[in-house]
């Protein structure tokens, strides 16, 4: 873009008459009659992402002046170049332009041949430019800090969801913070810029996946089965139950791929002897449910309740989907570490899970992951990419209690893990960002401090029956009981009211069926979760035939 701002309509209309001319095949032409509008119309541009590559200002302008105007402009396209239009009176002004805002050249009006006087200049400034900036991305951009815990939160949706976007640090890009501060409070991050020129202040996820154009809503007033959770057991489950003729909808309400879907790495998934990272694993299977008409909705669900021969989920957003089965896969959800200092840094230094999008931010850099499970030695790999040194915090006297032998040979030909054994973090400290974990080392509790500016917590899970306590059995940890798992009286699960004994995978609600990890007794692997998930479909059916 190039921007040629004059107070006077006919030197106006000429120079974009002559700009258009010789430029409309490499820029766009842009004019504007006042300073102020001007201005305006530069942070209009900069939100879009568009580029300006050279302002064209009068300098006598009433209520802002060229070069008042250029101090301002500087602010949020300083590699812009700057040239000043001037009468013979007014050089001294341009002169002293040079010193003030870094003026590239001046011209007197008029300035006619352009093909003498106008042109041969402005080809040099933008050749000049063309040479050194660098163009700006165009799609979404997350402007943020990464003393924002927020700004993580919605790095993570848009990568969890695989949604391009450029980050920017508004600590490291002034033009950008410049432009933030002119949306009001500048302390509310992260802003998310669209390339239409539209903005979102720290926003939720829903606001996000609104934006976005994720599906939030669904499309019938009833559905054969609803499946709650988008891991691998709900995402298999939609892939069956769309395949065979059911109407199916799937809500989750983070981002399809569950747990498994932040896996830098799966490296033991039947198929793929390569290995296959958790979303691309997510992306394969959405698309593929999508393919055979299965809806997907960025939801949460909230409550489920029987109203037979239905059942009705509740979202969060208080509307309901009924439907005549519904599948739990709401899998589990990260078990909080409880020491000090860890609430204050959560998404400024530590995190729950892999955390991927932060990966680049920690290069270079020593950082520590607590937890021994396959999810703590991938993401171990994983940041051994980047960080200096990788530090693996480990409570029992190894590893290969609860993580698989691949997993386990890999990390020790990594020259820069190291796995401490018989350890257990106490507290975490640091101001605005972690900078040190405190360790207590077993048996004789010797305490030690380790440095470290990023902590990634693997320590176990919880099941995710939050919406369903009240209304199925579950086993003494949380998980939901299914099938001959059930608890039973006079030979019939307690509560059941049918002839029939229930259906594999079928809780203690008749219709409600569970899969994956957050149902007892299932095999906590992917695999294990894909099988459930599409297992479940089967006998959907056969309860189907019952209503």
């Amino acid at each position: 873009m190039i921007l040629a701002v004059d107070d006077d309509p006919e030197v106006l209309g000429a120079v974009e008459r002559d700009l258009r001319q010789h430029y409309r095949s490499d820029y766009r032409i842009l004019k504007s009659g006042s300073g102020g509008e001007a201005l305006e119309a530069a942070r209009q541009l900069k939100q879009r992402g568009t580029p300006i590559a050279l302002f064209l200002v009068d300098e006598r302008m009433p209520g802002m002046t060229g070069t008042q105007f250029l101090c301002e402009a500087i602010k949020l396209y300083p590699e812009s170049r700057r040239v000043l239009l001037t009468a013979y009176a007014d050089t001294q002004a341009a002169i002293s332009g040079i010193n003030d805002v870094g003026l590239d050249h001046y011209l007197l009006k008029p300035w006619d041949p352009p093909a003498e006087r106008l042109y041969p200049v402005l080809d040099d400034l933008l050749s000049d430019w063309t040479a050194h900036v660098r163009l700006p991305y165009e799609g979404i951009r997350v402007a943020g800090a990464r003393s924002s815990p927020r700004s993580f939160a919605v790095k993570e949706f848009l990568s969890s969801n695989q949604v391009p976007y450029r980050w920017i640090d508004v600590d490291q890009d002034p033009p950008t913070r410049e432009l933030i501060r002119s949306f009001g409070d500048a302390t509310r991050l992260p802003v998310v810029l669209f390339p239409d020129g539209s903005h979102l202040v720290a926003p939720t996820d829903r606001e996000l996946a609104n934006k976005i154009g994720m599906q939030t809503q669904a499309t019938l007033p009833f559905y054969d089965l609803v499946i709650v959770g988008g891991g691998p057991a709900g995402l298999a489950a939609a892939v069956y139950g769309a395949s065979e003729g059911l109407r199916t909808v799937l809500v989750e309400q983070s981002a399809p791929g569950g747990q498994a879907g932040t896996s830098s790495l799966i490296e033991n998934y039947l198929g793929f002897p390569s290995g296959v990272s958790g979303a691309d694993l997510a992306r394969r299977a959405t698309t593929q449910a999508r393919r055979f008409g299965a809806e997907v909705l960025a939801q949460e669900a909230v409550a489920l309740r029987r109203e037979d021969p239905y059942r009705v989920v509740r979202l969060s957003d208080g509307t309901d989907v009924s439907c005549y089965a519904v599948v739990l896969a709401t899998g589990v959800s990260v078990r909080m570490l409880e020491v000090p200092g860890v609430e204050s840094l959560l998404g400024i230094g530590v995190y729950y899970g892999a955390a991927m999008t932060e990966a680049a931010t920690y290069r270079g850099q020593d950082v520590c992951v607590v937890g021994a499970g396959n999810s703590a030695g991938q993401g171990a790999l994983f940041f051994s990419r980047y960080a200096r040194r990788v530090t693996m915090l480990v409570r029992a006297d190894s590893p290969g209690k609860s993580m698989s032998q691949y997993l386990i040979d890999r990390i020790t030909a990594t020259p820069n893990i190291e796995v401490v054994t018989r350890a257990e973090v106490t507290a975490v400290c640091g101001t605005g960002r972690l900078e040190k974990v405190a360790v207590r080392r077993l048996p004789d509790a010797e305490n030690h401090e380790l440095e470290a500016a990023a902590m990634f917590i693997f320590i176990g899970a919880k099941p995710r029956t939050e919406m369903v306590t009240s209304l199925l059995e579950l086993d003494e940890k949380g998980y939901v009981l299914t099938g001959l798992d059930l608890p039973r009286t006079d030979r019939r699960p307690r509560g059941w009211t049918l002839d029939r004994d229930p259906f594999p995978f079928e809780t203690s609600v008749p219709g409600v069926f569970a899969a994956g990890d957050v149902r007892a007794g299932s095999g906590k692997r992917v695999a294990a979760a894909v099988g459930e998930g599409s297992g479940t479909v089967g006998v959907v059916h056969s309860y189907l035939e019952t209503v």
